[in-house]
């Protein structure tokens, strides 16, 4: 940078200053970085004791934490939902699993002499109010 003497200054022209701009800007850390997936929302989807009508989901599962109980469906994808309309009921249950199964041997490895007690989801049908008719016999 030049030196500039006060001999060079005059009264009519300009003092040039130079304006440094930031060549990057500063960026602040993320926590689902490319490349991540967005999460999946896994889990109950209605509480007991609500109402829910025909197909809906009443929860999602990555591994059997929940299973169907009274008109409730298993999807493909461990997906829980209503084959009826009705009132959610979730109970805790025992389960009596297959030990000759290898999925179950490695889920439940050393609780073989344990009661093991998992969430069941069931759905109670509403009263029907008289929608069938009684008549003859053929």
């Amino acid at each position: 940078m030049q030196k500039l003497s006060l001999q060079c200054l005059k009264a009519d022209q300009p003092l040039l200053t130079t304006i440094r701009n930031a060549s990057k800007k500063t960026g602040g850390s993320t926590r689902n970085k490319k490349g991540h997936p967005r999460p999946k929302h896994r889990g109950w989807r209605v509480l007991d004791g609500h109402y829910v009508s025909h197909g809906t989901i009443l929860a999602t599962q990555l591994t059997t934490r929940f299973h169907p109980g009274l008109n409730v469906g298993f999807g493909r994808n461990g997906t829980l939902f209503a084959m009826e309309h009705g009132r959610v009921i979730i109970s805790c249950e025992p389960i009596d699993p297959n030990w000759d199964h290898t999925w179950i041997q490695r889920n439940y490895a050393g609780r073989q002499d344990q009661i093991i007690y998992k969430k069941f989801f069931n759905v109670i049908p509403e009263t029907q109010h008289q929608l069938f008719r009684l008549v003859e016999e053929i």
